[in-house]
């Protein structure tokens, strides 16, 4: 058995409940995969034209209700925070839910919580992703919770790697996890930015700045995520003594580019325990 049918296996039927972005977005990456069943896969969406979107798209089964779906060996939540407590309200009355593996992308809401408005037989796993993810490349941050076990955590980090990537860290670390890799593509999307603007002051054609600074950076994270090598190591390969490098990263360094990064990760950090408290 190839390992994508072995996970198709292990997920057993799987319901989503949430046809948006991310709910549509980890449909696509579970479809892309070897074998994938569709007949095994069921989207719950309220809207009509998504559910008619999704089933024409991606040729699944998609129902109004979720419990229309019931019963369901996995249950993937990718609804917006605010309304995941009527949705599991109404979840939590069907029997059918009872045993079910739930993993929930919903962003700050906890394993704790969570676990608080499903079964007690419903083990839990928080996963947050970020945007890369609709196209094959997210990274994902896995917290499991207190009725989890190692093979269900396990599950959830396999399923969710196969979509780019994927870390297992405790439920206490995700703050500071989402707010480097969640937030993440919008600090990488302002730098590249600031790139391409830098190229044209400097006199390239707009579009000649952006693709110069897009590819740049595309190449730069694939050459780092192939071969192995720390950014440090790739900046002392790209210098020399005295060279153009070295005054561009002095440059920077010395108008505390560093410094405005480590900010940002903590203004998020702090923003998401505000919101959390609220």
């Amino acid at each position: 058995m190839d390992m994508a049918s072995d996970l198709f296996q292990r997920l057993g039927r799987l319901l989503i409940v949430g046809g948006g972005k991310m709910g549509e977005g980890i449909l696509a990456g579970l479809l892309a995969l070897p074998n994938a069943p569709r007949d095994a896969i069921v989207v719950a969406n309220p809207g009509v034209a998504k559910r008619i979107h999704l089933q024409e798209t991606y040729g699944v089964a998609c129902v109004a209700d979720a419990a229309q779906a019931l019963p369901a060996d996995t249950v993937i939540l990718a609804v917006k925070p605010q309304v995941l407590p009527t949705v599991l309200q109404g979840l939590s009355q069907e029997a059918a839910l009872a045993g079910s593996l739930v993993i929930s992308v919903a962003a700050g809401v906890t394993t704790e919580r969570l676990e608080s408005l499903l079964p007690i037989s419903c083990p839990v796993v928080r996963v947050m992703p970020n945007l890369p993810l609709v196209c094959g490349q997210g990274m994902c941050s896995v917290s499991a919770g207190s009725r989890c076990s190692d093979a269900q955590a396990q599950l959830v980090l396999d399923l969710f790697s196969r979509m780019g990537d994927a870390v297992l860290i405790p439920e206490e670390q995700q703050d500071a996890s989402c707010a480097l890799h969640g937030r993440g593509p919008a600090y990488v999307a302002l730098v590249l930015d600031e790139l391409a603007r830098a190229g044209e002051k400097a006199g390239l054609e707009p579009d000649a700045a952006a693709r110069l600074a897009l590819q740049t950076m595309l190449g730069t994270a694939t050459l780092l995520k192939e071969s192995g090598m720390s950014p440090q190591v790739l900046m002392d390969k790209v210098s020399s003594p005295g060279g153009t490098t070295i005054a561009a990263l002095q440059a920077m360094r010395a108008a505390d580019l560093p410094q405005a990064i480590e900010r940002g990760v903590e203004a998020a950090i702090n923003r998401s325990k505000e919101l959390a408290g609220s």
